[in-house]
């Protein structure tokens, strides 16, 4: 019987995939490739990792499989031979406040341990206890006897910490912020919305809170007036509102109709109240995060921010508090290593190598995948995408794995060239430990390092979906249907062509200067660059791209716009630039009832052509009518969503199309109301680019269309969910709307804005930003990729490294002749990239 060597996909159906069928090799790094929205993501998450995960569920009891979110059923005929699978997505979670970069990479849990057993504690009566095997031993004892320690100077018995002892999260946690590093205090400025309002008006911000709306009525039983401006209220009726006691009061409440309800019992809050209990009662992160907005946060001044109980910083390893070891850098941790190693006796030797090869291995991959530069205290929610998901690759790797398929989406979102090489030896390591991996990715050099590579297109939408290459890397370069083929030879055209007038540096032009104290990694560092020209922004992650420009030029360009005084850290702004325009990748729309066509302006314009027809005339249907989201126009069973949601209990969760309106969303009655042979499903269900014919005699929407088609999105239908566009589809998208006015004296900032994009997209991305910049605009791109390096006008190279190595200007000036001579690490890459494509390339 021959081995089984690949996975077997059949009539794959997933979103725009087109009744695919490929193999997957088993035990290779299989990349996967092609335009942004082809389907890449559709085969590696929707089938591989979908069928993949349930498999493995399958295997499990009915009470776990209960209690464990489960993928959908992926739409496919049939996948045979696919091992149990794990998947990285491009947008990890974001973690909680009590995260931190030790506690998510656990190796916080192994430095606990290492304090608890080869720490130097001290006695109650101050004398300190060097490192032994019998305070070790005390701490492996069970029950009441664990950490029984008795002084050898004074005698005195007391009880040595645990590694319990010293988690922010547990015992060892700070009296006053518990955990945080943070205290929060209700601001009173934030309590009142507006004094110029009554509180009929909402002038109390607290009491448009939930469940708190009739707080008003109440007040005024208590004799508030709520018909004049809050601040026209006497002392008295203001202590009433912010502090009047909780107590129930006999309340008559008037309906929209005019009808009386009476009741004995309505509950007053004051203003205060409100947020106080609202925020017991929350449960929700979003409820949580509006109710912070009634906070101002400061550090704690107990633990100062160490999250930590101070009475644990007496207990020392290598001659540090375990708030210092938390402040070292992931590359600083070898030498603490190193240092505690050669202060221990010889006797507990063998258990600090124990205990330090655990956190080795924690912490090798880290180091591989880039992360030096982070300190294990770095709050969690703090990390970039990117950060987030390569330390849950390195946890991945750590726990050794055999005969798992791994999908990663995107994973080289955020990494610098030098890391790349890195990346590539952690999921050649995956491999090596007897897994299959896949890797949705458009990062040439990663693609160029699999052992087999499947691309899906040609294009994107509905014009994606199919298999048009796969092969080895090498194989790829002379398939003429391949598209990544010719970036990964070489013969790629990438360099744009540009416009003399808007690219000669040498004329007279206005330039932004910006200096920076003291910040993070920041000190005394001042770059200028000129206005209405592209700058690029490069070097490690952690090298201090962010703290310069988000943190320091955006805010001090705001800041100044309205008059005040300018970040701390910087001590000097000249610039005319008076407006800034932030752009990422984050998706677009809280929920499937966002749609391309109610981002823009053109479901508006729809619902208004409809209304005035005579046939709605006729039946009185108003624009409402014309709106999923209305219940005059959505199907009544499914609300306007297109689906309902089955509950089978222990199984994943059923989506089906709603069977009364089959996915259209609307009620009958609309979907007959026809404008030049359309309904307004049919108009919806459009592309962009078929669209654009359609609505040539509208120019309102016709000019949407044209802005859409225009930076890359003509094969978005009109209906299309916006949550699910990919971050560079929702970076454009937003971008549409600035391009139909003059931009002068503003600024664009784009943080990493060629995440999941294609090469070829990268071209069209360039093309836009060429748009703005004819506009006006001045635009500066913070990223990694090197096709937006070549094709800046201007580049800022930060460096040399992340951290600690980091925070200096190593190159400023034009790309192509900084190259010419590279400073950096950065530059170095650039040339490289440079030399690869010259050939090809008529400068």
């Amino acid at each position: 019987m021959s081995e089984i060597d690949h996975i077997e996909v059949r009539g794959g159906n997933v979103n725009n995939l087109k009744n695919i069928d490929v193999d997957i090799p088993l035990n290779k790094f299989v990349a996967i490739s092609g335009p942004s929205g082809s389907g890449k993501s559709s085969l590696a998450m929707g089938i591989l990792y979908s069928e993949g995960s349930k498999r493995y569920l399958d295997a499990l009891s009915t009470y776990t499989k209960n209690r464990i979110g489960q993928a959908k059923s992926a739409q496919v005929r049939s996948v045979k031979h696919i091992p149990s699978a794990l998947a990285l997505r491009q947008r990890p979670s974001i973690p909680s406040d009590r995260s931190t970069v030790g506690s998510m990479s656990e190796i916080f849990n192994v430095v606990r341990l290492i304090f608890s057993r080869l720490g130097s504690v001290v006695c109650p009566n101050g004398h300190r206890l060097e490192p032994s095997m019998a305070i070790a031993q005390a701490m492996a004892m069970s029950g009441e006897k664990m950490g029984q320690i008795t002084c050898p100077v004074c005698g005195a018995a007391f009880m040595a910490k645990s590694a319990e002892d010293f988690s922010f999260n547990s015992t060892g946690a700070c009296p006053e912020c518990h955990g945080l590093g943070r205290i929060r205090e209700l601001d009173p400025e934030k309590i009142i919305d507006d004094e110029n309002k009554t509180l009929a008006e909402g002038a109390v911000a607290s009491w448009r809170l939930p469940g708190r709306n009739f707080m008003p009525t109440v007040v005024a039983n208590i004799g508030v007036r709520t018909d004049v401006p809050y601040k026209d209220l006497t002392d008295k009726e203001k202590d009433i509102v912010l502090h009047g006691e909780k107590k129930q009061y006999k309340v008559d409440f008037r309906s929209s109709t005019g009808r009386v309800f009476h009741t004995d019992k309505a509950l007053y809050e004051n203003a205060y109240d409100a947020v106080y209990d609202s925020v017991k009662s929350s449960k929700s992160d979003r409820s949580v995060a509006r109710l912070n907005a009634f906070f101002h946060f400061s550090t704690c001044p107990v633990c100062h921010g160490t999250r930590l109980n101070p009475d644990l910083l007496t207990q020392l390893v290598a001659g540090l508090t375990i708030v210092q070891v938390g402040n070292l850098t992931l590359s600083q941790l070898p030498e603490w290593e190193r240092q505690t190693k050669a202060q221990l006796p010889a006797d507990m030797q063998k258990m600090a190598g124990a205990l330090f090869a655990d956190l080795d291995n924690n912490l090798q991959p880290l180091l591989e995948l880039g992360l030096s530069y982070l300190t294990l205290s770095r709050n969690g929610n703090s990390l970039s995408t990117g950060e987030l998901q390569r330390i849950e690759l390195a946890r991945t790797l750590r726990t050794e794995t055999t005969g798992v398929l791994y999908v990663l989406d995107e994973p080289s979102i955020g990494l610098h060239p030098d890391n790349i090489r890195g990346l590539i030896h952690v999921m050649r390591a995956l491999i090596a430990q007897g897994n299959s991996l896949v890797v949705v990715d458009h990062e040439s050099s990663i693609i160029a390092a699999a052992d087999w590579v499947i691309e899906i297109g040609p294009g994107s939408g509905d014009a994606g979906g199919r298999v048009i290459a796969e092969g080895t890397p090498e194989s790829l370069t002379h398939n003429p249907k391949s598209l990544i083929g010719p970036f990964i030879s070489g013969k790629a055209q990438i360099l744009r062509p540009k416009q003399a007038a808007l690219t000669d540096l040498s004329k007279k032009l206005h330039e932004t200067h910006l200096t920076v104290s003291n910040y993070f990694n920041l000190h005394n560092v001042a770059i200028e660059f000129p206005d209405n020209r592209l700058t690029a922004v490069t070097g490690f992650s952690g090298a201090g791209k962010t703290s310069l420009i988000l943190d320091s030029l955006v805010n001090a360009i705001q800041d100044k716009k309205r008059g005040l005084k300018l970040p701390k850290q910087v001590t000097e702004l000249n610039t005319d630039l008076h407006e800034v325009i932030s752009v990422d990748s984050s998706p677009v729309g809280k929920n499937g009832r966002s749609t391309l066509a109610t981002y823009t302006s053109i479901m508006d314009n729809l619902r208004h052509i409809f209304a005035s027809l005579p046939a709605a005339k006729a039946k009185h249907f108003g624009i409402s009518y014309f709106s999923y989201n209305s219940k005059e126009g959505a199907c009544p069973h499914c609300g306007g969503t297109g689906t309902m949601t089955l509950d089978v209990q222990y199984l994943p969760d059923i989506e089906e199309v709603c069977p009364y309106c089959h996915g259209t969303r609307f009620i009958d009655d609309v979907q007959k109301i026809l404008w030049h042979g359309y309904s307004i499903v049919d108009l919806l269900n459009l592309s962009v680019e078929a669209a654009l014919p359609v609505f040539k005699s509208e120019t309102a929407i016709e000019r949407q269309l044209q802005l859409l088609a225009e930076v890359g999105l003509g094969y978005l239908h009109l209906g299309e969910s916006t949550p699910s566009l990919s971050g560079g589809e929702a970076q454009r998208l937003k971008l549409a709307k600035h391009l139909t006015r003059g931009q002068k004296g503003t600024l664009f900032v784009f943080d990493e804005p060629s995440i999941g994009l294609h090469p070829r997209d990268v071209q069209i991305l360039l093309g836009v930003l060429d748009k703005l910049k004819e506009n006006g605009a001045t635009i500066i791109v913070i990223t990694h990729d090197m096709t937006i390096m070549i094709n800046s006008d201007y580049l800022i190279d930060l460096g040399p490294k992340g951290g600690s190595d980091g925070g200096k200007v190593m190159a400023f000036g034009q790309p192509l002749q900084l190259i010419q001579h590279p400073t950096s690490i950065t530059l170095t890459y650039l040339q490289k990239y440079w030399d690869h494509f010259q050939a090809q390339i008529s400068v």
